[in-house]
């Protein structure tokens, strides 16, 4: 069980801080949730505290892992099908390894140097983009301009 205070990744949305936690009634049940705040996006989320693990909330990775991942993960050949590249990818994404959604974020980078990506590609770019932004913040305790600036390093090697 996480606490207030507490930095973890929500799969598919990113790094977070633990606002609170609250009671609410469901169906006559009392039930128990996490108010999760996400830095980029400034996303608000209420995720019940049952399904934490089954959602694959996870601690955030320490600083010098999440540079290591961002600046070692290479990207993949993946299938000329775009459809079956958007489905691989999402797969990764939910996973909440940030190792994964590194790898699919410069996968469709360097693909995109190459050939366009197509418009649901694009935004799964955004997306896994935003993820590591998230974990970058947090986890370096910097600014979102910095942490753009240490991903951009991590693209160009």
């Amino acid at each position: 069980m996480f606490n207030v205070g507490d930095k973890i990744v929500y799969p598919m949305y990113g790094a977070g801080i633990i606002e609170g936690m609250e009671e609410k009634i469901i169906d006559g049940e009392n039930k128990l949730y996490y108010i999760l705040r996400i830095p980029v996006g400034n996303l608000k989320i209420t995720i019940s505290v049952k399904k934490a693990d089954t959602l694959g909330l996870r601690e955030i990775s320490s600083s010098s892992e999440v540079l290591g991942i961002i600046n070692e993960v290479e990207p993949i050949e993946m299938s000329d099908n775009w459809n079956q590249r958007y489905k691989d990818n999402v797969e990764r994404i939910k996973t909440g390894s940030l190792e994964k959604v590194v790898q699919v974020f410069k996968t469709l980078i360097f693909r995109e140097r190459k050939k366009s990506l197509s418009s649901v590609e694009k935004k799964l770019l955004g997306t896994a983009k935003q993820i590591i932004l998230s974990e970058i913040i947090l986890s370096n305790d910097v600014e979102r301009e910095q942490a753009e600036a240490i991903l951009e390093r991590a693209v160009i090697q």
